[in-house]
């Protein structure tokens, strides 16, 4: 049955626990929305020292493999909502029940046990199960070891694994414990100018419904702008250049590898200001993820930790807008069977206690009217600016020296790789400032520098006049 009969159903004081923390996107997306965290739980110490300072008052628990002892002991309350991105590599439902070496996927098994837990001692209190949201990068959906079916196989109460040739994007899973729905969302459609595709999972027990909420009945959605926008615009009194309209997807070692991702040559990681070339700041990378102004700046921080939390987290408006439908349930989908029928149609057998809906790409459209949207964008997109992310007072070391702008070219070349026209000249520019013999000396005396042989002191200083940012 994919639809459920009922009015309007509204949550309000909605109780949280989050697991795997990081900077916790969730609290800031839902925050005035009446969801109300009771728990975290994170290890890493620079996030661990930001929920300290951001969220005083909510107890971090550390270590997520403590929390079902926690739960089952009273030690914390036993909430409505349990979130979190856990890894979800290198485990098998097989190695669920034997027990695991890999902790990675040690985790995304532990989560199941967290939510378990929760669910056994709502049942005893006469409270619902509670509602599970997990993110996760789209590529859990290829993994060879299947960690994504053995991942719904528990969810759902299947004792036997589901597999399938190749995981749709977004799809519905009716099980014997629990109803669970899926779908690709990408951040560039929720008014980030960034592209982020992500694994957004929701789940609960077997009178709840999550297509309603992740899934969207309206009128077409709208098509995002696409290169309307100058990437050359002028900002407080600075020239300022793009390579794209939006970003590549933020990652977390943006701080120590910027030189050598793919964005390295597309260029979309990279700002030309005053016709000089930079990364983008920390509070830039801030504003692509949707967080306030410098909410990672805190006391003892460095750069490199802020892009680190910062990349690990959530894109916070995909995050509202989940939390807005959280909210406010609707019965979206229409009760006369006209939906009904054609997701029959999509319908995988797996076995007497559980449907797999297959809704890759799904996009029905009824009478030119209404429309059933799967996809990886909303409805209602909004569109993002690289205008409104751009800060003009961005600290000298997130500059590229000559010798930086060098090695990327060095290694494009190496690596036979295409390069954005654009950034190539601008590249070239900048690394032809300095004279080739300059640039081999300050390279050599790179500790991470292709060359063995250091140059001396006496050297560099000759030659140098211009900070080793590089």
């Amino acid at each position: 049955m994919i639809v459920c009969s009922g009015m309007v159903k509204t949550m309000s004081n909605i109780s949280v626990g989050s697991v795997c923390s990081g900077i916790e996107a969730a609290s800031v997306a839902w925050g005035d929305l009446g969801f109300d965290f009771q728990w975290f739980s994170e290890i890493s110490a620079f996030p661990s020292n930001l929920l300290k300072i951001k969220y005083p008052h909510i107890k971090n628990l550390g270590d997520m493999c403590d929390i079902p002892e926690n739960i089952k002991n009273g030690v914390v309350n036993a909430p409505d909502l349990i979130c979190g991105g856990t890894p979800c590599q290198a485990f098998s439902l097989a190695g669920w029940k034997k027990g695991l070496e890999d902790t990675r996927g040690n985790l995304t098994l532990k989560f199941i046990d967290i939510i378990d837990a929760n669910d056994a001692i709502r049942k005893n209190k006469g409270l619902p199960p509670s509602l599970v949201f997990w993110e996760n990068v789209e590529g859990v959906l290829r993994d060879k070891t299947n960690a994504f079916g053995c991942f719904l196989s528990s969810l759902a109460g299947v004792e036997k694994e589901i597999k399938l040739p190749r995981w749709p994007q977004a799809g519905i899973i009716h099980g014997s414990k629990r109803n669970i729905a899926w779908r690709i969302l990408d951040a560039k459609y929720f008014g980030l100018p960034q592209q982020r595709r992500r694994l957004y999972l929701l789940a609960s027990g077997k009178d709840f419904f999550p297509e309603q909420i992740l899934f969207e009945v309206g009128e077409q959605f709208n098509s995002l702008k696409e290169g309307d926008d100058s990437l050359s615009f002028e900002k407080n009194g600075h020239a300022i250049e793009v390579f794209r309209n939006y970003t590549d997807c933020l990652y977390s070692a943006y701080g120590t590898k910027w030189n050598g991702n793919a964005a390295a040559y597309n260029g979309s990681l990279f700002v030309l200001q005053n016709k000089r070339l930079r990364r983008f700041t920390p509070l830039e990378c801030e504003r692509l993820m949707g967080f306030p102004d410098n909410y990672t700046n805190i006391s003892g921080c460095s750069p490199t930790t802020r892009y680190q939390g910062v990349g690990n987290s959530w894109a916070v408006p995909v995050i509202r807008w989940i939390g807005m439908r959280i909210k406010n349930r609707t019965n979206s989908f229409n009760e006369n069977g006209e939906f009904q029928k054609i997701l029959q149609n999509k319908l995988v057998k797996i076995s007497e206690v559980c449907d797999l809906f297959d809704l890759t790409g799904f996009n029905l459209t009824l009478n030119n009217k209404a429309s059933l949207n799967c996809t990886e964008k909303p409805l209602k997109i909004k569109n993002g600016n690289l205008f409104d992310v751009i800060e003009v007072e961005a600290d000298e070391k997130f500059y590229i020296t000559p010798v930086g702008c060098n090695g990327i070219l060095r290694r494009r070349e190496e690596r036979k790789l295409t390069m954005n026209k654009r950034l190539k000249e601008v590249l070239q520019e900048i690394s032809g400032t300095w004279s080739s013999e300059k640039i081999e000396i300050i390279s050599r005396k790179q500790s991470r520098g292709r060359f063995s042989d250091q140059p001396s002191d006496f050297q560099v200083n000759k030659l140098t006049s211009y900070p080793l940012f590089i």
